[in-house]
């Protein structure tokens, strides 16, 4: 070391001063890690033993191309921050920091090397008009320590900016606007492909996961050509897409949305100058397929980027060889009626109403479902039967079809139902929808978990290592679980995740056979 420079630090030290600000090189580099991607160079932070990228741009802003494909954003030569969460799509609500220039992903590594660790890229919920990947429930330090894994969370556009089908109304340049959300997910994907080697991880073996829209969304992309060999292993918690929304239906949602924006069709391309505001409250019109609620925008059978619906009439052979786990939460829509008093005090004659107004958009009538459901479990009350019956008749439905497809292909599926109870508000609410975020990205303790009491860290263990070893072998078993093996049409295999957790045949199988009968319609379609 130059002598002048130790003879500064000395009266540094004399002096009192914090010896951090005279880092070396090498000390920097240690505490703020830089990684070269292919856009260019990020700087990222340390948490302790994890290396922490917030916030890496993978698209260019989507403002100037609203409606259009994502594309890759102008390199750059500098080290770029990554230290704060990128912009969340614009959306109703109160997420935080919205803009269209939203294309932004997270990384958590345990290590910058050629561990070639397995990688788990997380794609969030709120069907597909909310979220982020910057919710502290999907924080990746604590899944990426404990397990050596990547872990992984991405934005991408939502709602009308999403996938408002415009393609039969204004025609080039829109014609891929109905899944512009869906194509933002391949982008950076593709980008976790050409870059997670730099991050520690193996690009041979990406999982990709996901709660209600995220496995939504997931599911729609195990359809969609442009997203063949981008992932390896796929889960979904609570959220199916059997169907998408056909391009007559979604023409009609757009032409309502631009009627609500004060613009007739041979003026449609005016949306993509007008103010975000004005996109967003246009989306809350009444939505003309459904009859009630705001629009729906979700991915469009365009014909384009997706030429067959996801699960229907059959499992996507693009992806038939990838291992999957399928899970569902046994009260799934107590996330939803459930914070109404009224809904836990129901008497029989307030329940074909209850459940034809707010449960079954299907052409079915109430009675003969209340009479089976009073059949199969006698003990049940009136607010047992709505909440069973209309947790049925949605998303667990929808993920007994694709594991029922899957499993006349011979495709490797792994089902589970959540059991386990949070001890919060006493447990009235079960196992509702969201609870096993928490379990499967371990992180109990987050803001905004609702999996308490003493046996919360368990039942994260043994969720979120069964993903992870889905993640590293494409097998979710681990010495935490009873065997657990894949569903097929002769017995049905179910984990049910509970304390302890167990396996069984065809859980629910009365409910599965009653509306197995009736015709299924994917929500928003």
């Amino acid at each position: 070391m130059d002598r002048r420079l130790l003879i500064g630090r000395r009266s540094l030290i004399a002096a009192g001063l914090a010896l951090p600000l005279m880092t070396t090189r090498g000390e920097a580099q240690d505490s703020h890690p830089v990684v070269a991607t292919t856009n260019g160079p990020v700087r990222g932070q340390r948490d302790a033993d994890v290396a922490v990228f917030k916030g890496i741009r993978y698209g260019a802003d989507t403002g100037p191309r609203r409606f259009q494909p994502s594309v890759r954003p102008t390199p750059w030569t500098n080290p770029l921050e990554a230290f704060a969460y990128g912009a969340a799509s614009p959306q109703g609500g109160s997420e935080p920091n919205q803009s269209e220039d939203c294309l932004f992903l997270n990384v958590w590594s345990p290590g910058l090397d050629a561990g070639r660790r397995p990688v788990m890229v997380y794609i969030h919920g709120g069907a597909y008009s909310s979220g982020s990947g910057s919710s502290p429930l999907y924080d990746g330090t604590r899944l990426a320590r404990r397990n050596d894994v990547v872990v992984v969370t991405v934005n991408h556009r939502l709602g009308s900016l999403g996938y408002a089908y415009l393609a039969r109304i204004a025609g080039a340049p829109f014609l891929d606007s109905g899944n512009a959300g869906q194509l933002d997910l391949i982008l950076a994907l593709q980008w976790v492909r050409d870059n997670i080697t730099a991050f520690g991880g193996d690009p041979d073996r990406v999982m990709v996961f996901g709660q209600s829209g995220g496995g939504a969304k997931i599911a729609t992309m195990m359809a969609t050509p442009a997203a063949a060999g981008l992932f390896h292993r796929v889960a979904t918690m609570s959220g199916q897409q059997v169907t998408a929304s056909g391009p007559w239906n979604a023409t009609r949602r757009a032409t309502t949305w631009l009627e609500a924006l004060g613009l007739p069709p041979d003026r449609a391309a005016e949306a993509a100058t007008l103010p975000v505001e004005a996109l967003l409250k246009a989306t809350e019109t009444t939505d003309p397929v459904l009859g009630f609620g705001g629009l729906y925008f979700g991915p469009v059978l365009d014909n384009r980027s997706l030429p067959r619906h996801p699960f229907y009439p059959d499992a996507p052979a693009q992806s038939a060889h990838i291992p999957m786990i399928i899970g569902n939460t046994h009260d799934e829509t107590k996330a939803f009626l459930g914070g109404d008093p009224a809904n836990f005090a129901l008497t029989w004659d307030d329940l074909p109403g209850k459940l034809t107004n707010q449960v079954f958009r299907i052409d079915v009538a109430p009675e003969p479902v209340i009479a089976a459901y009073r059949q199969m479990y006698p003990a049940y009350s009136p607010s047992d039967v709505f909440f069973a019956a209309s947790t049925a008749g949605r998303s667990w439905r929808g993920a007994i079809i694709e594991a029922e497809a899957r499993a006349a292909a011979g495709s490797p599926s792994f089902v589970y139902q959540l059991d386990w109870v949070s001890p919060i508000d006493g447990g009235r609410r079960g196992a509702m929808h969201t609870d096993d975020i928490p379990l499967a990205l371990d992180n109990v303790m987050a803001t905004g978990s609702r999996a308490q009491g003493p046996q919360a860290q368990g039942m994260a263990d043994r969720l979120s290592r069964a993903f992870v070893a889905l993640a590293r072998d494409g097998d979710p078993n681990h010495a935490g679980l009873p065997d657990w093996t894949p569903y097929d049409l002769t017995r049905r295999q179910t984990m049910i995740m509970d304390e302890p957790a167990r396996m069984e045949d065809d859980p629910r199988g009365g409910e599965r056979r009653l509306f197995a009968a009736i015709p299924y319609v994917q929500p928003g379609t």
